[in-house]
């Protein structure tokens, strides 16, 4: 017979996953969304040259210029946030799943769950294993 608390449990979980990834993802589109605005309104008559790319400066690459640029008013700080926070999501829904399964003491889903953080986190920052 099924453990009606662990399944209420296991959506109550469930539930505040699916919370965690559409808030996350609709708040970094609102944010993206803000961004691109901004950035049209100062920009958007600026010749473009396809010839040439370029990419982001060194400013926008790291999470501090990130926070100036936003601070600054700055459109492109403000898509890079969104594209931050985007990313962010999935790694805040596993390090949420890491907590449940610890408090349920599986520890099996646990060392996996683990796993896949580390694994997350270690690509996020740049290291190499």
């Amino acid at each position: 017979m099924p453990d009606t608390q662990t399944e209420l449990n296991d959506q109550q979980l469930e539930n505040a996953l699916a919370k965690v990834l559409i808030s996350g993802v609709v708040t970094a589109a609102l944010i993206v969304l803000a961004g691109g605005i901004v950035y049209l309104f100062r920009h958007g008559d600026s010749p473009l040259s396809y010839s040439v790319f370029s990419g982001e400066s060194s400013g926008l690459r790291g999470i501090r210029g990130i926070l100036k640029a936003v601070a600054a008013g700055r459109g492109r700080g403000l898509i890079q946030l969104g594209l931050v926070l985007l990313i962010a999501t999935p790694v805040a829904r596993v390090a949420i799943s890491l907590v449940a399964f610890a408090r349920e003491r599986d520890t099996v889903y646990s060392v996996f769950t683990l796993i896949v953080l580390v694994t997350l986190v270690m690509s996020l920052v740049g290291w190499r294993f």
